[in-house]
């Protein structure tokens, strides 16, 4: 066993042990089915096998010289494939909100690998349409189940010094996802007929280890001692901490518990006055998200490359190569959060993405028309200005889209008010899955000049309305940050900030 000694903050006593490791990884997993699923839907609709079985109009389309570049893949079908997932996600996450309120952390995981692998099975196994759409409706529910509890047991589990870094490796994940589907995309385009089977069915691989992990992980203690299992909590503290002297911590436990306890509604009190600026950051931040542009990218960069001219296999190789700029920035993310703060990260890449994504509008509104290709030096040149907006996206937007909803929300509202940031996620990343080859199709190049202007309504919204948190404990929250924001100060007046003083 390989043990860290670490001293956190609060005067926190604790080692960083081999199975507390353990636990992030396997339970880090839900990440990665999260990034899997994102990342192997646009490579199966390029495949024309699979486009011959469910949608072959499309196909028939996708053959035709003469058809226009932007609007071969423009099928509302074939976008429900992709988006109908984030649907059921969407729905599913206020059911996982409650089920880790009151079964815990741990269980809402296992029924999240349990919809993976019924998902993963009937997607690969499908023989018609309904099947097809049943099987991605499975795997949203286990990304709802996922996304809602996974963020909060990496950072319930992990130590006060690390918790940041350890909340970004579920976007880690994520990214380590999208990577093994892409390259599991581009092997399965060459196997026929059923290739698109072996990358709908592969899915299953880590839904089983996240299965297995979640009979070796441990309920966190925070869930326990919530849930009235104060001695049970209190000898999984110890484990996971790798020390006996946990008394300081659990008694912060259990005196936030009593707080949260005197809240009867957290719904009620997640709307009132007070709660509102960090409700309006975790949605916004979400919401901004999406609207970057990414997942647009993410869902469909082998139809995108193809759009611009790369054949099937080269565009399956270039979702590869921005797969693995992918999860390197993401490792810059978690050097660089704690050291330079939210907010410069968040700029700086709107900058970034601003740059990329009205470069590629500008390179395809002018050598990009509705029939022919992009010469090969413009298409590379696509390629490489993809990859840096997803390099800027991956140390900013991708993780801290997670993080700050997931430490500024207090705990009497957490659960609730992060199901509306994980809600929002979904309802976006279907709008945009659900459109995005549609408004390919109407605005043509013009779509990445939408995006770049959302880019730089985020980068005002950053600058004002968005405060630094970095270091500051949740429970100062109010004090330290929405207190002194010239805009938030305005919210923080209610009678209820008194009370929870007080308590």
């Amino acid at each position: 066993m390989v043990e860290i000694l670490a001293n956190g903050g609060a005067n926190f006593q604790s080692r960083m042990t081999f199975y507390v490791v353990f636990c992030w990884i396997l339970a880090a997993f839900g990440g990665l089915m999260f990034g899997y699923d994102i990342g192997i839907s646009g490579g199966v609709t390029a495949m024309d096998d699979f486009l011959i079985k469910f949608f072959p109009a499309v196909h028939e389309r996708k053959l035709l010289a003469k058809e226009n570049n932007y609007c071969k893949y423009d099928d509302q079908l074939v976008q429900l494939f992709t988006s109908s997932l984030y649907l059921a996600a969407l729905f599913w996450s206020f059911v996982a909100s409650k089920l880790c309120s009151k079964f815990g952390r741990k269980p809402t995981i296992l029924l999240a690998s349990l919809f993976f692998l019924a998902g993963a099975g009937l997607s690969a196994g499908a023989r018609t349409m309904w099947m097809l759409i049943l099987g991605r409706i499975l795997l949203g529910f286990g990304v709802g189940s996922g996304n809602e509890s996974v963020p909060l047991f990496l950072s319930e589990i992990a130590p006060v010094q690390h918790r940041g870094a350890v909340n970004i490796l579920f976007q880690l994940f994520v990214t380590i996802g999208i990577l093994i589907a892409n390259l599991v995309n581009y092997g399965t385009s060459k196997s026929h007929p059923n290739g698109w089977r072996i990358s709908l069915g592969l899915a299953g691989v880590p839904a089983l280890v996240l299965l297995i992990g979640s009979f070796i992980i441990m309920e966190t203690p925070t869930s326990l001692i919530e849930r009235e299992k104060d001695d049970e909590g209190h000898k999984v503290l110890k484990k996971i901490r790798g020390v006996d002297n946990v008394d300081e911590e659990m008694k912060q436990i259990k005196m936030a518990r009593d707080v949260a306890k005197q809240v009867k509604h957290p719904l009620k009190k997640l709307f009132k006055k007070s709660s509102m600026p960090p409700l309006i950051i975790g949605i916004s931040i979400q919401v901004f998200q999406q609207f970057t542009g990414i997942n647009a990218i993410m869902f469909y960069a082998p139809v995108l490359f193809q759009t611009v001219g790369f054949k099937n296999n080269a565009s399956l190789l270039s979702s590869v190569i921005t797969g693995l700029v992918n999860v390197f920035s993401t490792l810059v993310s978690i050097y660089a959060v704690d050291r330079f703060g939210r907010r410069k990260l968040l700029l700086q890449a709107c900058v970034q993405m601003f740059i990329c994504q009205a470069a590629i509008g500008g390179i395809l509104l002018a050598d990009l028309k509705p029939t022919g290709t992009l010469g090969k030096a413009e298409a590379m040149i696509v390629v490489v200005l993809v990859c840096l907006f997803v390099m800027s996206f991956a140390w900013s937007w991708g993780p801290l889209g997670w993080l700050i909803p997931s430490e500024t929300f207090p705990m009497e509202t957490r659960t609730a008010g992060f199901a509306f940031a994980v809600s929002s996620n979904m309802l976006f990343t279907f709008i945009i899955a659900q459109a995005f080859l549609s408004m390919l199709c109407h605005m043509r190049a013009a779509i990445f000049f939408f995006f770049a202007a959302w880019i730089l309504v985020m980068g005002l919204f950053v600058v004002f309305l968005l405060p630094e948190t970095k270091g500051v404990p949740i429970d100062l929250m109010a004090e330290r940050v929405w207190k002194n924001h010239p805009v938030w100060k305005k919210f923080m007046d209610d009678e209820d900030i008194e009370l929870e003083t007080q308590a």
